[in-house]
């Protein structure tokens, strides 16, 4: 099986030493706009260096692509992928717009092939272990969940030519950071139906044009209410928390622990934590497993999980958010 990784920046280099695990795939191009980026990665894989998106399809016949470029190439990429015969693993976001979803979804459907959306964080095994209970209704049903997301992010992790930007980047925390733990919501709470949120630059004013806070109100099916409070603006990358309340109790996610509300106190319990990580910690440890699992897919016919559709999900719930804290109304999502 033959893939590529187009876009050779920071989280290029998981998809790369994913890949090189993988028995039977075979890394034959190594993509980027920049030849130095392109030329180091090739390099180090030992594979072809490739500047261009058009080039890579012109010379070699790609099962796979790993799309790993700006956030708003994601969708047009993905699908000139699909056209060129190719199954997709794209990172998050899968789309910048509620009109694109529906482009990327089309093209999923026309061309037959399977497309992957990165949120690795649905396969950490706390997330899992949260997800069966739930699942299995010992607990009852959900009622509520919040989550925070409180990072770090200075002036320096813009200092490129995207991040930051209006136009490249299509948003600021939500977009970026959080929306991993939009999608754990949504995964673990249901499907959201109507979302109002708020979006702010407080932190780095003058320094980039998207926000670095944000606030989103999302109500779920079954009247089920979820809030999000997300920021860049924190002192240091915490572990995501995200909790979970069921009329029979209450469930706390924190990074890869867990934790079960016993006795007025949350009591740390053990669900198997990953024991490597690739990339940052707080990053979350399901890169291998995701990328693992789509191969899987790709070999025995199985339809992966996380596809245009239920990835495009948490695209949706972000670009709602954005809506709504331009109008100042609330987006229904139905």
């Amino acid at each position: 099986m033959k893939a590529a990784v187009i876009g050779c920046g920071n989280i290029s280099r998981l998809h790369f030493k994913a890949l090189k695990e993988i028995p039977g795939v075979e890394i034959v191009g190594a993509v980027d706009i920049k030849p130095e980026r392109a030329d180091a990665k090739a390099s180090e894989y030992g594979t072809k260096a490739y500047y261009d998106i058009d080039e890579l399809f012109e010379n070699e016949k790609v099962d796979t692509v790993h799309i790993c470029t700006p956030h708003y190439l994601h969708t047009p990429m993905a699908i000139k992928a699909m056209q060129n015969g190719a199954n997709v693993l794209v990172e998050k976001p899968c789309s910048v717009l509620r009109e694109e979803i529906k482009l990327l979804q089309k093209a999923q459907t026309d061309s037959g092939k399977q497309v992957a959306v990165c949120f690795q964080n649905r396969y950490n095994s706390c997330v899992q272990y949260v997800k069966n209970i739930i699942d299995s209704g010992e607990m009852g049903k959900v009622t509520a969940i919040r989550a925070f997301v409180t990072w770090a992010r200075g002036e320096d992790y813009y200092s490129d030519d995207w991040h930051g930007t209006a136009e490249k980047e299509c948003g600021g925390v939500l977009i970026n950071q959080a929306i991993h733990t939009v999608d754990l919501i949504q995964y673990l709470g249901g499907k959201c139906r109507k979302v109002t949120a708020h979006v702010s630059n407080d932190h780095l004013k003058g320094v980039i044009e998207v926000e670095d806070n944000a606030s989103v109100i999302m109500e779920l099916e079954g009247g089920i209410k979820a809030v999000l409070y997300a920021t860049t603006a924190y002192a240091e990358n915490s572990d995501v928390i995200v909790e979970v309340t069921l009329e029979g109790g209450k469930m706390r996610i924190e990074g890869e622990k867990f934790y079960l509300f016993e006795n007025d106190a949350f009591v740390c319990r053990d669900c198997g934590g990953a024991s490597e990580f690739i990339g940052q910690k707080y990053w979350g440890a399901g890169h291998s497993s995701l990328i693992n699992d789509f191969y899987e897919c790709l070999r025995t016919g199985r339809k992966f999980g996380i596809d245009a559709f239920e990835g495009g999900k948490a695209a949706e719930i972000v670009a709602a958010s954005y809506e709504s804290s331009a109008s100042g109304e609330s987006i229904s999502l139905v």
